[in-house]
């Protein structure tokens, strides 16, 4: 009878942790915050553990985000139908909201490297690449689906930093590809001194030794790699074929803003989470903890 009774008095109690809190979250953990400060009148506050934190308001249990938090540091190519036969949502419309939370994370961090002034390229040791890429929707003779991405005009601007096996990329969205847009990013994302290759575009051709940099060209009408110097832009061209593929494979391209977000994560990827010393895994738990800070 004792046990009975025992067994009872808990469901009763995680019945109870199941209503909402005063915030008007569901205690889905079947957890909560308890205060019993005087302040509160002689009343307990109870509040739900995910309270102001990454997992507020969201119904998907603590293991359900770990296994997706999980897939996405390590830049797992898994389709959303087979991430829900897995079990990890019921919706794909869940996990797009997941990857959006996770994207303003590493938005936020990599935002919060760049007013640090830590976010620079260049040096006694690397070098780096510049080009511009176009990340619209191309359609083949004519034809397919014609959306807003077509009539965008701008460009991605790309400088990456090459030091051994170690790339770094800084991708920036510009209007144009003019001297007026793009030569005062170079200035302020690359330290002066650096050797900085790019191709015969006219916006480079004087524009980068006058600031300050050492310049070396390669001519892609003529040949891919400078016979002379041995200057080519491969590369940063090969980077652009990878950060595209995972763009559009995403639909990271359909509106700016999703686009700007794609590209700070891509940044944090090869800024952030390859450097820390616990892998993507353990740098995105860190960025989480920071982004939730109160």
């Amino acid at each position: 009878m004792a046990n009975e009774k025992g067994i009872a008095s808990r469901k009763n109690e995680m019945q109870t942790l199941q209503k909402e809190d005063e915030t008007g979250e569901t205690l889905v953990d079947g957890l909560q915050w308890k205060c019993r400060r005087k302040k509160h009148r002689g009343k307990t506050t109870k509040k739900s553990v995910r309270s102001l934190s990454l997992f507020q308001r969201s119904k998907l249990s603590l293991f359900s985000w770990m296994k997706y938090i999980y897939r996405f540091s390590q830049g797992l190519q898994l389709r959303q139908i087979d991430m829900l036969q897995d079990g990890v949502a019921g919706s794909s419309r869940t996990l797009s909201e997941i990857s959006l939370k996770l994207r303003k994370v590493c938005k936020s961090a990599i935002k919060r490297r760049e007013r640090r002034g830590k976010q620079r390229l260049g040096g006694p040791n690397e070098f780096v690449m510049l080009d511009e890429s176009n990340f619209y929707h191309k359609r083949k003779y004519g034809r397919g689906r014609f959306g807003p991405t077509w009539r965008r005009r701008k460009w991605v601007f790309g400088m990456l930093g090459i030091r051994g096996k170690r790339r770094r990329p800084i991708l920036r969205l510009v209007k144009q590809r003019s001297r007026r847009h793009l030569i005062p990013l170079v200035t302020k994302y690359v330290r002066q001194g650096t050797t900085v290759i790019t191709d015969m575009w006219r916006a480079y051709t004087t524009a980068i030794a006058e600031s300050g940099f050492v310049h070396f060209s390669v001519n892609h009408s003529r040949s891919f790699v400078n016979p002379d110097t041995g200057a080519h832009t491969q590369n940063i061209e090969r980077a652009w074929s990878t950060y595209k593929s995972q763009v559009w494979r995403l639909r990271g391209n359909r509106t700016v803003k999703t686009l700007k977000s794609h590209l700070a994560f891509i940044e944090w990827t090869h800024w952030l989470a390859n450097e820390h010393k616990d892998g993507p895994l353990g740098r995105l738990l860190h960025d989480i903890r920071h982004f939730c800070k109160f």
